[in-house]
């Protein structure tokens, strides 16, 4: 069978140590480090909620079977090989000597439990089981497992780096508030669990047991601090060492401060909207004279119309201060699976207002979109210029920008029947992968608890076409082959205007003098890419 480009990538990996891990043992070790957080995860429970926030900090607590690097790119973690022995067969081999927060070894119990708590924790507002459901794990011994699927799935190194592994000691489903309190938060990271106290902090301690050696600071004390003025404040007067989401304002300010230093990527993330496509009577839709209406944003032609009416350009520009690009599709265009065929969208408010004319809405409707605050930068300033931009064509938009724990939960579940309550909202995504398989299954297939797909489908969104391609993809073994597939599915769910892509991020972190930072695309801010001298 011809190596896929995750296997020849494992290959050269095999038997080699992350490389932020790779001298930390002979490194020395600082006292305490402490990192201004733009965003509050909003638990310590590492399978909860598939949200950037959330699996940062768990990144520090908990290890995948294998990392991603600050590109990510599939290094070797708790797995140290893998390979494929057929089509639907895979063996990893773990590693050996790691041992938990508690004391405990690691073995492929840890696994197994891991894969069956993860697929399934109540109440999630955006499940991890898309990367878990149609594979069993099987332990080999205890230092080995064999992961069998229902059909190829070439990405199948890519899932199971996205998600940690906790101790089997911890049982079947612990609580988040297990979590919260840390008598289930152990893991096998360089950071063990030390404190938490919501919207104030959350403190780690050196896991000094840790199998790459002791990590470099013995104390992190992590602070959300969701005031980008008040985050920059807490830097300049030393309060903290380092801040994530360095606002664009200060950014010239900060870099010409000899007193500190800016690291800075383009991230992964991307902002869209996502339309109400399954109801006919959607809640927060209204002719202008209050009336009910009919759906329209079933129409995909005013779909398109909202999508061409946002000035893209504007909006990474004035709002975002030139920290981001327009976005076309669901990654930047470096990454696996984009296709190099979608673009952002042209700004064209003379040509929306002729779309909402065919679809027999001339004088356009009044329309609630919702949004996050302080979750991602600017979110509600974005936001409010979706909503100008919406109204200059006639859809009278009004903004709602409920606290982030309340947005997810009833963008997920707070309809009638525990269907998604809102008629349209603005997020963010984060590709976990890597690649642009992790968006499309996401956020644009056919929403399916049993398989885990269309998790964060707050759109509902549907079309079988789309599927059937990505179903495809997700089990093409040839990895040129996958990635024309990946962007086919792409191009079918932006030229149905399933999900409308707005800009991507830069993201910038700063520090004070002495330290230096690894930024990473996927946003994470970990202690162990943070290094003094």
């Amino acid at each position: 069978m011809t190596a896929t480009r995750r296997q020849v990538l494992a290959t050269l990996a095999a038997g080699l140590a992350a490389p932020h891990l790779v001298s930390r043992a002979n490194s020395a070790s600082a006292d305490e480090l402490r990192i201004g957080l733009a965003f509050e995860p909003s638990t310590v429970d590492p399978h909860f909620h598939n949200t950037t926030p959330n699996k940062s900090l768990a990144r520090n607590i908990f290890e995948p079977l294998i990392f991603q690097d600050d590109r990510q790119r599939l290094v070797p973690g708790l797995a140290t090989a893998w390979r494929a022995l057929d089509a639907t067969t895979w063996r990893f081999e773990l590693r050996q000597g790691v041992t938990f927060h508690n004391g405990a070894p690691f073995t492929s119990a840890d696994v197994v439990h891991t894969f069956i708590r993860a697929a399934d924790v109540p109440n999630s507002p955006s499940s991890f089981g898309g990367f878990i459901k149609g594979k069993r794990v099987e332990p080999e011994g205890d230092h080995a497992i064999i992961i069998r699927t229902d059909g190829p799935q070439p990405q199948l190194p890519i899932d199971v780096s996205t998600f940690g592994i906790v101790a089997a000691s911890t049982g079947r489903q612990p609580s988040r508030q297990d979590f919260n309190s840390g008598r289930a938060a152990i893991g096998t990271g360089a950071y063990r669990f030390s404190d938490y106290v919501a919207g104030e902090r959350i403190v780690l301690a050196a896991h000094d047991g840790h199998w790459a050696g002791r990590p470099d600071w013995r104390r992190v004390i992590m602070r959300p601090i969701l005031s980008d003025a008040a985050r920059v404040a807490a830097l300049l007067a030393g309060d903290v060492d380092v801040i994530e989401f360095v606002p664009t304002s200060d950014l010239k300010r900060l870099r010409a401060d000899p007193r500190f230093a800016i690291a800075s990527s383009l991230s992964n993330r991307m902002m869209y909207v996502h339309l109400d496509q399954f109801r006919d009577d959607s809640p927060y839709i209204k002719g202008h004279d209050g009336s009910a209406l009919r759906n329209p944003l079933k129409d995909v032609r005013v779909r398109r119309a909202l999508s061409i009416a946002i000035n893209r350009v504007a909006i990474c520009q004035r709002v975002m201060e030139g920290a981001g690009e327009p976005a076309g599709q669901f990654m930047p265009s470096m990454f696996f699976g984009t296709s190099p065929n979608l673009t952002p969208p042209t700004y064209d408010p003379a040509r929306a207002k002729a779309l909402l004319a065919e679809a027999g809405l001339p004088q356009g409707f009044r329309l609630t979109l919702h949004g996050t605050i302080n979750r991602y930068p600017g979110d509600s300033q974005i936001v409010q210029a979706i909503a100008q931009m919406w109204t200059a064509i006639g859809v009278r938009t009004q903004v709602e920008t409920p606290p982030a724990a309340a947005f997810f939960s009833r963008g997920s579940t707070g309809g009638a029947g525990g269907t998604p309550e809102f008629s349209a909202i603005l997020a963010g995504w984060g590709s976990a992968s890597g690649e642009a398989s992790d968006g499309l299954r996401a956020l644009v297939a056919t929403f399916d608890p049993k398989t885990g797909l269309g998790a964060s489908n707050r759109g509902r969104y549907s079309n079988p076409t789309l599927d059937a391609t990505l179903s495809e993809a997700l089990s093409t073994l040839d990895d040129d082959r996958r990635a024309a597939l990946l962007a086919k599915a792409g191009e079918i769910a932006i030229g149905d205007a399933g999900l409308l892509p707005i800009v991507f991020f830069t993201n910038s972190w700063a520090l004070r003098k002495g330290l230096s930072l690894v930024p990473r695309t996927d946003e994470y801010t970990l202690a162990s890419s943070i290094r003094s001298g």
